[in-house]
C-alpha cells in the first residue's frame, strides 16, 4: 500500500474576532425576562467534548426566545478551572467581560493558556435587545487532549509477529482518593479498550479511518468510574480495519498493510491531594492472539469464543504461558490527533427485528429485517461448545428466497459473513467488534463443528440462480446450535438530525426516507460510497451531496475530517486524489478526475455557507492553491481533456461510465468553477491581489469553455444532454444573452423524455439547481415522482428501501448508495424554501423562498441551524396561499410570499406591512418580499 507524501499545512482554523469590552452600568443590573435565555453550549461543534487539541477552542451557543425581534446585543463568557469556581461566577481562566456584539458562533477562547488533559468549565450570559442581561446558562465543559508528542508518557506496543487480531493487557495500581482518571488512547487498525473488564465507551470501529502515514486519531475518555483503589487492569482488543487488508478466500476488495497491529495508552490519574500519576503502555504489557480468527473490513468477522480467556482484562488474571511480553515499536509516521480532526463516533443508533423468515430443507433460515441499512448482528445462541453459527448478509434475495449477493460485488470475488463459535454448552450472546455491512437479509447456517464448514465457494457458484437444491445434512440435530434470538443493530456516526420534512404527497415522504437510509448507512468516519462493496470515501459525494445531507444531519465534523483526509492525501505535485483516505491508488481519471477533486474547493465553501465557518477555507487555502496549479498544468487551451464525467447517467448501456456527456465537458466546467471559488475565497480571506488573479483566470477559462463547447445554432452545450446544459446554467458559464435558450433546451429535453432524467452522479444536482433556480420546480416534481422510468419512485416500485447506485435499481449494482441523493437539497432549499443568505452565511439571515408546485397541497419543514430552528409551513387551496414561518432569536429572514400583483398580503390577519417585526421590501415578479425579525409569523395571500 503506497501513499504520497504530504507537507502539513497549518492554518488558523477560525476567523479573527474583534471585541470591545464595556463596563456594566447600574441600569444593566435589571435582568432580561425568562423568555430570553442562553442554551445549547458547544465547543468545536460538540457538546462537552473530550480530547480538544486546539489551543484556542471555538465556542458556540444559541439564544432562545419566542418574542419577535429578540436578539443578543452583548455577551460574557466565564471559563473556570473547576465547577465550584464557575458556580461562584469566578472566571479564573477567562472572564471575557461584556462584549458588545451579537456573535454566538466561533468565538475563540481568549483566556489563560491551556494545558494537556485540562478540563475547562464555562458558561455564558447575553444581553437582550433592551440591554438587559439573561441569567447565566447551564454550565458546559471541554477537556483538552495531549497537545505535544513529547507529553505522551506511553509507547506504541505490539506483537513481534503478525496476528489476525490482538489482545493486550497491563496491570497498574490506583491509590485511595482518586479524583479523576483520564485516558488518551488508540489502536491500529481498530480498537476497543477495557478497564477492569468493562469497555470504556459505546463507540464502535475506533479510531476513524485516516491516511495513517500522516494522521492517526486517538480518543479521550473519562474512566474514573471504571477504576478502583488497589489493583486494576487495562486491556486492548485490536482488529485490522483498513490498516491491514490481507487477501482472503472471501470477498477482498483491496489488499495492503501499514504494519503490525499496535496500541498506545496514556492514563492520567489525578488525586484529591493534588498528586498526579501517569500510566502508559510499555514492554511490561502482555499480548495474545485474539479470538477474532478472521477480521477483515470486506470479508467479515469470525469469532471463536473459546479463544477469549475469561477475565483477561480484569485484575488478578493469571496470564498463561501463551501471553507474551509486548514489544515497543517506533511511533507510526502519522501525527497523533484528537477531537479537532476526528469525526463523530459510530454507535448503535437503532435496532431492526426480523419481519419475515423462510426456512429451507437443509436447515438454513433467511431472515428479512425489512430495511437495508448499515448493520451489525446481535446474536444469542445455545448449544454445544464448539458448534458454529454463520450469518451471511445480502441486500436482495432470489425468487426462491435464497440470498443474492450480486449487488455487493457484480464481479463475484467471494462471499463475506459473520461467524461465531461457542465456548460453552450454555447460552451465549455475541456482538461483533470490527465488521459492519449494509444489508437487509441474513442467511443463518448452523454447524456442529469446523468439519462441517463449507469450503471456499467458487466465484461462478455465486452467480444468480433460480433455485438451490437444499439437502438435509446427516448427524445428530442435538449437536447443532440453536439461535435463541437475532436482531440487527443499525450502526453509523452519531450525527445529530437537523431536518424535518413532510408533504401532502406520501410518495415524496417515502423518497426522503429512501435517501436518508442511504445517507445514514454511509455516515461512518468518512462519507462512504456504499456500506459493503467498497466503503471508500469517494470525494465527489462530499460536494454533490453536501447540501442535501447538511440539511438532514449535523455533519460539520464529518466534513471537517473529510477535508483533512483530502489534504493528507495531496501528492507532492498538488493532486487531490478521488478517494480520501486513499487506501488504494487507482489509475488515470479514477485517481485524478476534476469533477471529484472539486470537493476540495466546494466543501469548505459549503461549510462557510451553512455555518458561517471560514476556518476550513483559511486553513486549506494554500493546499487549494497547489491543487488548482496542478489542474492548470493539465489543461490545454484552458480545457481539461479527461475526467470521469457524469458517472452512472442514464443511457442505452448498463450504468457506469458517462454515456451522454463527454468527460471534458464536465471536467472543464468544474475547472472554471474552481477558479471562480478560488477568487471568492481569496477575496473573503483578504488576499485582494490573488482574488484578481484568480478572477482573471476564471474569465479566461470561461471564454475557452464557451468557445469549445457552446453551439450557437442550437443554443446548447456539447451533446445537448441534460448534464451538458445544466452545469453552464448553474455555474454562470452560459452568457446572459444565451441563458434562456439553454434553459429552454434543458426543459424541452426533460419533457420530451416523459419527465425522465438522463443525468448521473455529477449532472443530477446541477439539473435540479438549473430547473429550480429558474422557477421550474414543477418540472422537477414530475421528474422525481414518475414511477415508470428510472428514478426515485421507480426504485421504490422495485422494492428498494435505501437509495440504489443506479437509477434503475438493477441487480448488478449496489442497493445502498447515496451518491444520487441530491433531491433532499431540493426538498429543503426549494419546496420549503429554506436558504442561507449569501450575504449573511450560516443562516444568520435566511431567505425563505418556497416554490409551490400545482400538485402539492402543503409542505412543512424545519432546519435546526447553527443559530436555532427555522421552520416553514405552506398550504395552498385554490388561489389562497398561507405561509407560516419561524425564525430563531438573534437571526432574521427575508420572506418571499407568493402573491399576484396587486393582491394584499396579510400577517396574523392584518396588513403585513403594518405588523410588528415585519418590513415590506419590494415586489419581485409573483412575490412580495418582507424582512422579518426573529419570531413566528403567519402570512396569507392570493396567488
Amino acid at each position: 500500500m503506497r501513499f504520497p507524501p504530504f507537507a502539513f499545512l497549518a492554518g488558523l482554523g477560525c476567523m479573527a474576532v474583534s471585541f470591545s469590552l464595556i463596563r456594566m452600568t447600574a441600569a444593566e443590573v435589571a435582568t432580561a425576562g425568562s423568555d430570553f435565555k442562553v442554551a445549547a453550549l458547544r465547543t468545536e461543534y460538540a457538546v462537552n467534548p473530550l480530547g480538544i487539541d486546539a489551543a484556542q477552542p471555538r465556542l458556540f451557543w444559541k439564544i432562545e426566545s419566542t418574542a419577535r425581534g429578540q436578539k443578543q446585543t452583548a455577551w460574557q463568557i466565564l471559563a473556570a478551572s473547576s465547577e465550584a469556581t464557575l458556580a461562584r461566577d469566578d472566571g479564573d481562566l477567562w472572564d471575557s467581560g461584556r462584549v458588545a456584539n451579537d456573535r454566538t458562533t466561533f468565538v475563540s477562547y481568549g483566556g489563560k493558556a491551556l494545558v494537556s488533559s485540562q478540563t475547562v468549565f464555562w458558561k455564558v450570559r447575553s444581553w437582550d435587545r433592551d440591554g438587559k442581561p439573561s441569567a447565566w446558562s447551564e454550565p458546559a465543559h471541554w477537556t483538552m487532549g495531549i497537545l505535544t508528542k513529547e507529553e505522551w508518557k506511553a509507547s506504541w506496543i505490539a506483537s513481534p509477529a503478525a496476528t489476525e487480531s490482538l489482545m493486550l493487557r497491563g496491570a497498574f495500581s490506583v491509590k485511595p482518593g482518586l479524583k479523576r482518571a483520564l485516558v488518551h488512547a488508540t489502536g491500529l487498525g481498530q480498537y476497543e479498550l477495557f478497564f477492569n473488564g468493562k469497555k470504556v465507551s459505546d463507540d464502535l470501529l475506533s479510531p476513524g479511518w485516516t491516511n495513517y502515514n500522516v494522521t492517526v486519531l486517538y480518543n479521550t475518555h473519562d474512566v474514573t468510574a471504571l477504576l478502583r483503589p488497589g489493583a486494576n487492569a487495562a486491556g486492548f482488543v485490536l482488529g485490522n480495519g483498513f490498516y491491514n487488508l490481507a487477501h482472503r478466500d472471501r470477498f477482498t476488495k483491496l489488499t495492503g498493510s501499514f504494519g503490525p497491529l499496535r496500541a498506545i495508552m496514556h492514563l492520567r490519574l489525578e488525586y484529591e491531594d493534588g498528586t498526579v500519576e501517569e500510566v502508559g503502555t510499555n514492554d511490561e504489557w502482555r499480548f495474545k492472539s485474539g479470538p477474532i480468527t478472521v477480521g477483515h473490513i470486506f470479508a467479515g468477522e469470525d469469532y471463536d469464543a473459546r479463544l477469549a480467556p475469561k477475565g483477561w482484562a480484569e485484575p488478578g488474571f493469571a496470564a498463561a504461558k501463551d501471553w507474551k511480553r509486548a514489544v515497543v515499536l517506533l511511533r507510526p509516521a502519522g501525527q497523533l490527533r484528537g477531537h479537532g480532526v476526528g469525526s463523530e463516533p459510530l454507535r448503535v443508533i437503532d435496532v431492526h427485528k426480523s419481519v419475515a423468515a423462510k426456512t429451507f430443507s437443509d436447515g438454513t433460515v433467511v431472515h428479512d429485517f425489512g430495511q437495508n441499512a448499515s448493520h451489525m448482528p446481535r446474536l444469542r445462541v445455545s448449544g454445544p461448545a464448539g458448534s458454529i453459527v454463520r450469518l451471511t448478509p445480502s441486500e436482495v434475495v432470489h425468487e426462491d428466497g435464497t440470498i443474492n449477493r450480486n449487488t455487493f460485488d457484480g464481479k463475484n470475488r467471494g462471499n463475506a459473513w459473520w461467524q461465531y463459535t461457542k465456548a460453552t454448552d450454555g447460552e451465549e450472546e455475541w456482538f461483533p467488534q470490527f465488521y459492519y455491512i449494509g444489508c437487509r437479509f441474513l442467511k443463518v447456517e448452523t454447524f456442529r463443528d469446523e468439519s462441517e464448514l463449507p469450503h471456499f465457494v467458487p466465484a461462478e457458484d455465486l452467480k444468480r440462480r433460480p433455485t438451490i437444491a437444499a439437502v438435509p445434512r446427516p448427524g445428530d440435530p442435538a449437536k447443532l446450535p440453536t439461535v435463541v434470538s437475532l436482531e440487527m443493530a443499525v450502526v453509523h456516526a452519531i450525527a445529530k438530525p437537523l431536518g424535518e420534512f413532510e408533504t401532502s404527497n406520501p410518495l415524496l415522504n417515502r423518497i426522503r426516507d429512501l435517501v436518508r437510509w442511504a445517507q445514514r448507512s454511509n455516515m461512518v468516519s468518512v462519507l462512504s460510497d456504499c456500506p459493503h462493496r467498497e466503503k471508500l470515501g469517494w470525494i465527489e459525494q462530499y460536494h454533490l451531496n453536501g447540501p442535501a445531507i447538511r440539511y438532514e444531519y449535523d455533519v460539520a465534523r464529518i466534513f471537517t475530517k473529510g477535508i483533512r483526509d483530502m489534504a493528507d492525501g495531496q501528492t507532492d505535485d498538488g493532486l487531490i486524489p478521488n478517494i480520501a483516505p486513499e487506501f488504494t491508488v487507482f489509475k488515470g481519471t479514477f485517481r485524478a478526475a476534476a469533477e471529484w477533486g472539486a470537493a476540495f474547493f466546494l466543501v469548505p465553501w459549503q461549510q462557510y455557507e451553512f455555518t458561517g465557518d471560514a476556518g476550513l477555507l483559511r486553513e486549506y487555502y494554500p493546499a487549494m492553491k497547489r491543487y488548482f496549479a496542478w489542474l492548470e498544468g493539465r489543461a490545454k487551451d484552458d480545457v481539461l481533456s479527461d475526467g470521469l464525467g457524469d458517472w452512472f447517467d442514464v443511457g442505452p448501456a448498463l450504468a457506469g461510465p458517462a454515456q451522454n456527456t463527454p468527460p471534458p465537458v464536465t471536467a472543464s466546467a468544474f475547472f472554471y468553477f474552481d477558479a471562480k471559488l478560488m477568487a471568492d475565497t481569496a477575496a473573503l480571506l483578504g488576499h485582494a491581489d490573488e482574488a484578481k488573479e484568480y478572477a482573471t483566470k476564471a474569465a479566461r477559462i470561461l471564454a475557452s469553455y464557451n468557445r469549445h463547447f457552446f453551439k450557437a445554432e442550437s443554443g446548447t452545450y456539447a451533446t445537448g444532454s441534460q448534464a451538458a446544459n445544466s452545469l453552464p446554467l448553474v455555474m454562470g458559464i452560459a452568457a446572459p444573452t444565451e441563458r434562456a435558450r439553454v434553459f429552454s433546451a434543458l426543459v424541452k429535453d426533460v419533457e420530451q423524455r416523459g419527465y425522465a432524467t438522463t443525468t448521473g452522479d455529477v449532472g443530477f444536482r446541477y439539473s435540479l439547481r438549473a430547473l429550480a433556480d429558474n422557477g421550474r420546480s414543477d418540472v422537477i416534481y414530475k421528474m422525481v415522482t414518475q414511477e415508470d422510468k428510472p428514478g426515485y419512485a421507480y426504485q421504490l416500485k422495485q422494492g428498494a428501501t435505501a437509495l440504489t447506485e443506479a437509477w434503475d435499481a438493477n441487480l448488478e449494482t449496489s442497493h445502498n448508495h447515496f451518491m444520487l441523493g441530491q433531491v433532499t437539497e431540493w426538498f429543503y432549499h426549494d419546496l420549503a424554501g429554506i436558504v442561507s443568505d449569501p450575504a449573511a452565511p450560516g443562516f444568520k439571515n435566511t431567505l425563505i423562498r418556497p416554490q409551490p408546485v400545482p400538485d402539492l397541497g402543503w409542505v412543512k419543514a424545519s432546519y435546526d441551524s447553527i443559530h436555532g430552528p427555522i421552520s416553514v409551513r405552506w398550504e395552498q387551496k385554490g388561489a389562497q396561499f398561507s405561509l407560516d414561518v419561524s425564525v430563531p432569536a438573534n437571526a432574521t429572514a427575508t420572506v418571499f410570499v407568493p402573491a399576484r400583483d396587486g393582491a394584499d398580503v396579510f400577517e396574523g390577519g392584518k396588513a403585513a406591512a403594518d405588523r410588528p417585526g415585519v418590513k415590506f421590501l419590494r415586489r419581485e415578479g409573483d412575490h412580495a418580499l418582507y424582512q422579518v425579525e426573529s419570531g413566528s409569523y403567519a402570512f396569507t395571500s392570493q396567488r
